[in-house]
Order: C-alpha cells, then structure tokens, then sequence
C-alpha cells in the first residue's frame, strides 16, 4: 500500500472526555495499589516480621511494644487510592481545560502521521507492452566518433600539476 506523511494539528482535547478516559484509568490503578499492598501485606505477616518488629520494640525497652494491625494500614491505603484518584482526575480535566486555552492562542501541537491510501499495490493490472523483434530503420548517430587524442607531452612532477589544477599562476622556485 502507498503510504503519505500527512501533519495533522491536534486543537481541542474535550475535557469530558479526559474526565472519563482518566476517571476509567485512575480507578484501574487505584484497585492495583490496594490489591498489590493487600499480597504485600499477607506476605509480610506470613514471613512474621510483625512479630518480630514488637520483640525488638520490647528488647529495646518500649514498654508496650509496636502494634502492626492490618486494618488500620488497609483503611489508609483505601482512602489514599481514593483521594489519588479524585486528585488525579481533576488534574488530567484541568489540564485539558488548560492545553485548550493555550492552543487558542499558539495554534496547538503539530503530529506527523503515515496515511495509507490508495489500493494495494498487489492489485494493480498489469499491462504488457508489445515488443519489437527488428528495428524498422537503421539508428543514426547524432554525434560523429570522435577518436582520442593522445598528447606526446613530457612527464611534469607532481607540483607543476598541483599548480595547474589551482588554476593559479605560482612564481616557480628552484
């Protein structure tokens, strides 16, 4: 298929669009850092090193220990991946609002893209030209044979020649 670079200028973002598309992404994302910290997690308290984080607590001399509790981390993580995504889809809306409002005034972002167009090149007829077995008239020369001239000139060394093909005159020394 032929191919053509064409420039295309991207404008407008629609902002509603950005709201969903980011909202949909943000939300996918949030649910990976709670379902990744929730492995983390079972792993953490399977190997037992809450445990061992209190027995050193007390070994050095706090009185009640450290208590790691599961459903205080996972509430946290919770609202943190709640806030994250409101925050960061309000940012992506803004920033489409915004990107418009500077594309007004400067004319927005210029992309080079391959089109392809036309139809497959396979697909094309294919036309056979005839062919011509003996040639009609004799061809005629347009210019006449020139034979070579060969100059019986002495050999010059290598300076002369270097001087000549300057094209410049230099006062010969020696």
């Amino acid at each position: 298929m032929a191919v053509q670079r064409v420039r295309r200028v991207i404008r407008k973002v629609d902002p509603w669009t950005v709201l969903k598309v980011s909202l949909v992404f943000n939300a996918m994302m949030a649910f990976v850092f709670v379902l990744g910290t929730v492995i983390f997690w079972a792993i953490f308290v399977n190997a037992g090193i809450p445990e061992r984080i209190n027995e050193l607590a007390l070994l050095i001399g706090l009185e009640s220990g450290i208590n790691l509790e599961g459903q205080v981390y996972f509430r946290i993580v919770i609202l943190l991946s709640v806030i994250g995504t409101i925050m960061l889809t309000g940012f992506f809306t803004l920033s489409a609002v915004i990107y418009n409002l500077i594309s007004d005034l400067v004319g927005g972002v210029e992309v080079i893209v391959l089109e392809e167009t036309g139809a497959p090149q396979g697909t094309r007829p294919r036309v056979s030209l005839p062919v011509a077995t003996e040639m009609s008239s004799p061809r005629r020369e347009i210019l006449p044979k020139v034979r070579p001239v060969i100059s019986q000139e002495p050999r010059r060394d290598d300076t002369e020649q270097t001087r000549e093909s300057a094209g410049a005159e230099f006062p010969r020394t020696g």
